[in-house]
């Protein structure tokens, strides 16, 4: 029998898809300031070198459903690291426009492959009193990656004015992303595979290990053999890919596919990516002052993560949800308000304060909310036969709308302006609530199985 592992131990490591996800969705708003410089790229381009990571994203998302039924979650994971590695090497060596790309594509399949197998993988290997909190640690590590970009955008800001030049500053930048690919390599080759895919192969012996791995000191037959209850069921209906629009699989695909576009359509990646645009626009001047607030809420984005992992399992999804909707639509409409009142005023400095304010609340509710929760209930949701395409669909559609959302923003400020913009998600954010309200399920507490039976009514 293999040796026992610490699960926190084992969360921790498995997260490193979430640290992938967020350092490069938060670096590249502080690199395309100079790559720009490097390859005179139009406004056009700028957001094709954006998209491109967001379409290979959507790509990833796709295949890796029917990936890891097959071959496994843990094996894919580990893949993925590799090919994270490979693209951040390809993005820093970019000798052209178009090997940039390449680079940024590559980059962009494996972010959507971690982005929707980290969080199906936590989801398996957690037990049921602490898998809110658990599968919360990918987001953890999302907001982490993040913030540690923009950390990184504003220190490579000295090395710029120090004479380092753009080239080598954000190839810095795309580069050292490599880091926490190889540390995700590393670490998966030492995990176990999920104690459900080994039992769904028929390895039970394999399957026993894994689990007496996952819970030291801890009696696990009672859960083993739900599992193998749970997983014959599951072989019965053996789903093909048009089992996901199949009656009992309607509503878990209606609420995955509805929170993944909702996450995206109230605005979120706008301040992500775009963050020293909009500050700099409400009256801030100087961008290493706003790379340096993009990075105070990154952080406030990082805290208040991790006070919702220790509330998902106490106070519960829907309520999270629920109240963080909320409070993005009360902040949603302020910014709109600010915005509204500067360009009738002349702006100024206190509306600059405001916006700053505002937007650090937005982020604080989006991350006790719609953030985490999204990402644990489309791990919760799917009846296991259908777990991996399920969430695979529901990550699609997040990637595809978080792609349509980074496109359209910056078209959206010209065309109808700041205030308009953000009324526009504010809009967005009440019909995610009353989504919420008729539609999703409290699952806290429950095992998989419960609430797969819950779900099939």
């Amino acid at each position: 029998m293999r040796r026992q592992m610490g699960f926190g131990t084992i969360a921790i490591v498995a997260g490193l898809g979430g640290l992938l996800f967020g350092y490069d969705t938060g670096v590249i708003s502080g690199a395309l300031l100079y790559i720009r410089e490097s390859f005179n790229l139009s406004g056009a381009m700028q957001g094709v070198v954006v998209a491109v990571t967001l379409a290979g994203a959507a790509l990833g998302a796709a295949f890796a459903g029917a990936l890891a039924d097959a071959l496994g979650r843990r094996i894919v994971l580990l893949f993925t690291g590799l090919v994270f590695v490979a693209g951040a090497l390809l993005c820093a060596a970019a000798w052209s426009l178009p090997a940039l790309i390449a680079g940024r594509l590559v980059v962009g399949l494996a972010i959507g492959v971690a982005s929707m197998l980290t969080p199906l993988y936590l989801s398996e290997i957690a037990p049921p009193e602490k898998r809110g909190a658990i599968v919360t640690i990918n987001q953890l590590f999302v907001t982490i990656g993040a913030f540690l970009s923009y950390v990184l955008d504003y220190a490579m800001t000295f090395l710029a004015h120090g004479g380092g030049g753009d080239d080598v500053v954000w190839r810095a930048m795309l580069g050292l992303a490599a880091i926490p690919g190889a540390a995700l390599l590393i670490g998966m080759a030492l995990l176990p595979e999920s104690p459900r895919w080994l039992l769904a192969h028929q390895q039970e012996d394999k399957a026993k290990d894994a689990l007496t791995r996952l819970r030291p000191g801890r009696e696990s037959g009672e859960e083993f053999a739900a599992l193998r209850q749970d997983i014959a069921e599951a072989d019965k209906e053996r789903a093909p890919f048009s089992r996901l629009f199949a009656a009992g699989a309607r509503l878990p695909v209606m609420i995955g596919i509805g929170l993944a576009i909702f996450q995206q359509v109230t605005g979120i990646n706008t301040v992500i990516y775009f963050a020293p645009t909009i500050f700099k626009d409400s009256g801030m001047t100087g961008s290493a002052g706003a790379i340096l607030v993009t990075a105070g809420i990154g952080l406030i984005n990082v805290i208040l993560t991790i006070i919702a992992m220790r509330l998902l399992d106490h106070a519960g999804r829907r309520a999270l949800l629920l109240v963080g909707l909320v409070g993005m639509f009360v902040s949603l409409l302020g910014i709109s308000a600010c915005f509204a009142v500067g360009l009738h005023a002349g702006g100024g400095h206190l509306v600059a304060v405001l916006v700053i304010v505002l937007i650090a609340v937005y982020v604080s509710f989006f991350a006790i909310g719609l953030g985490p929760v999204f990402w644990l209930l489309i791990a919760e949701i799917f009846p296991l036969a259908i777990r991996g395409r399920g969430m695979s669909l529901a990550t699609i559609a997040n990637w595809g709308f978080n792609m349509l959302v980074s496109l359209t923003f910056l078209d959206l400020l010209k065309g109808i302006g700041q205030s308009a913009t953000f009324l526009v998600y504010a809009v967005l954010t009440g019909a995610a609530f009353l989504f919420t309200y008729k539609l999703v399920p409290e699952t806290k507490g429950r095992s998989l199985e419960e609430i797969e039976a819950q779900m099939r009514g």
